[in-house]
């Protein structure tokens, strides 16, 4: 495990308790962070260096937890020693570098996972299953809120903050690109760094997709709602029992006057979602994929793919910027 700050302890509390998966290293280019986390690892080797465990033969693979402007350029030390790499979201901030990365998994032939998260959460594979078992119909689009009163960071807007959760899902249950990325947003606290982010996306089938992404918000949301043809569905993190709601309301044709339609309000129904946490069934699949060979949900094509995106709408809120209107 590289990478002992925010998000690090919590990979490696997973990797550690995995059946199947033994936690070898702990390292952080800070000592501080170390000799803090080092503790709750006793079988583990600690290091400030990340020669030390490219060094180590015995050592399958590695995750990364660090800054993201370091992702891109880890992976590729990590892959090209010859291990599997686990690699935090974003996969890396341009897509230049994602490619290079991708490249680098190809060549070793070792597997590359990204942590998108929200695509192990039981409720979000409830919502994709609905998506893909045709219950909501055609899906006519999706819409995403992802707002706090947040910390504020100084080395990513909200858009790659928290945007890489969100198009990661909406790439998810659309299974495809979108051919048009548009996006807005402004800069209150600092200057040049958008905490507050509008995006559109359109898509070859007829989906749209809208993103209101925040970390200068009085409310915390973690919302999803998919509006189908059938039916409309929304999975809500906030919520404490009923994480996804299916809604039976839509329009249907009248029967009485050709052309009309009528609205329908039915049955409102949330399914049994299971209680598992989503980082310790995205470790467990990074651990399986390790064994197996197999290509992960989130490997690095599906990593590239949101970087893609991401690029697209971080050009256009450049383009849309005050500044450049000035």
């Amino acid at each position: 495990m590289i990478g002992l700050g925010y998000w690090g302890p919590n990979l490696a509390r997973n990797f550690d308790r995995l059946p199947g998966a033994e936690l070898a290293w702990v390292c952080d280019e800070s000592e501080e962070r170390v000799q803090r986390s080092a503790p709750a690892f006793p079988r583990a080797r600690s290091s400030t260096s990340i020669d030390d465990l490219l060094a180590d033969d015995t050592l399958d693979a590695i995750a990364l937890a660090t800054p993201v402007p370091s992702h891109a350029r880890l992976a590729l030390r990590v892959l090209e020693a010859g291990k599997h790499c686990f690699v935090e979201k974003p996969l890396a901030q341009s897509v230049e570098e994602a490619e290079q990365v991708v490249a680098a998994a190809r060549a070793s032939e070792r597997v590359l996972m990204v942590g998108h998260l929200l695509e192990y959460h039981p409720g979000v594979e409830a919502l994709k299953q609905l998506v893909d078992g045709g219950e909501l119909g055609d899906v006519r689009y999706v819409y995403s809120n992802r707002l706090n009163l947040g910390v504020l960071r100084p080395d990513e807007n909200a858009l790659w903050s928290l945007g890489a959760h969100d198009v990661s899902v909406i790439l998810w249950l659309a299974g495809e690109e979108p051919y048009e990325c548009r996006a807005m947003g402004e800069s209150y606290m600092q200057e040049g760094i958008e905490d507050v982010v509008f995006c559109y996306l359109r898509f070859p089938s007829g989906l749209a997709a809208h993103m209101h992404l925040s970390w200068l918000d009085p409310h915390k949301e973690r919302r999803f709602t998919v509006v189908g043809s059938k039916k409309m569905a929304t999975f809500d993190d906030m919520e404490m029992e009923r994480k996804l709601t299916v809604y039976d309301k839509g329009f249907d044709e009248s029967w009485s006057s050709y052309g009309e339609y009528i609205a329908r309000s039915g049955d409102t129904f949330s399914p049994r979602v299971p209680n598992d946490e989503p980082l310790r069934v995205e470790c467990a699949h990074f651990v399986e994929r390790v064994m197996d060979g197999e290509e992960p949900r989130s490997g690095g094509e599906a990593g590239l793919r949101v970087v893609r995106v991401l690029e697209a709408l971080q050009q256009s809120l450049r383009e849309s910027s005050r500044a450049a209107r000035v």
